[in-house]
């Protein structure tokens, strides 16, 4: 069975037509679903997914669960006890990158959190569908080469901040670096 990371950006509220159409069809196949605890869109992915009855779910929480709509079990990943805020949260979010087989991110083109979840997956080699919130669209990433297109898509200022702000608060061996196969 398939199991999917789903993560977004906190500023994602609501879930279109064509995202909906996308838990549809991972719920049509019996995907297993590993989603956050956060608000924004971990949060409106859940409630989607506890209107549909739908019982294939884990949520990833550290420390204790913020959100748990449908009830499902959870897994607690532990961080260690000097990370706080950012880097606190990313534990969890690689946890889930290193669990699934594929990754689902809803993006709104400017999230660090959101950015540094579709790295990680790329990085491990797992397929990613992105919906890139601006253009209300997917884009399936294989490779670092699909991500460097994705981002050329975006405000680059916001990329380049949140890639700034990536590399200040995760530690170095944590991150991808999308220069390194560039030739």
């Amino acid at each position: 069975m398939t199991t999917v990371f789903i993560g977004g950006s906190r500023a994602v509220s609501r879930l279109n037509s064509v995202v909906r159409a996308k838990l549809d069809d991972l719920i049509a196949r019996g995907c297993t679903i590993l989603i956050g605890d956060a608000n924004g869109a971990d949060k409106t992915v859940q409630q989607y997914l506890a209107d549909r009855n739908y019982g294939h779910v884990i949520v990833y929480c550290v420390d204790h669960c913020r959100n748990n709509l449908g009830r499902w079990p959870t897994k607690t990943v532990a961080a260690p006890q000097a990370q706080k805020g950012f880097a606190f949260y990313a534990v969890k979010d690689a946890a889930m990158a290193r669990d699934a087989s594929c990754g689902v991110m809803l993006w709104d083109g400017k999230s660090k959190g959101t950015l540094n979840n579709i790295q990680n997956l790329i990085g491990m080699g797992k397929k990613t569908l992105v919906y890139l919130a601006p253009e209300q669209a997917f884009h399936k990433l294989v490779s670092r080469q699909d991500l460097r297109e994705l981002l050329r898509r975006c405000d680059p200022a916001r990329v380049r901040e949140a890639q700034r702000q990536i590399r200040d608060k995760i530690p170095l061996g944590s991150q991808l670096s999308l220069r390194s196969d560039q030739s």
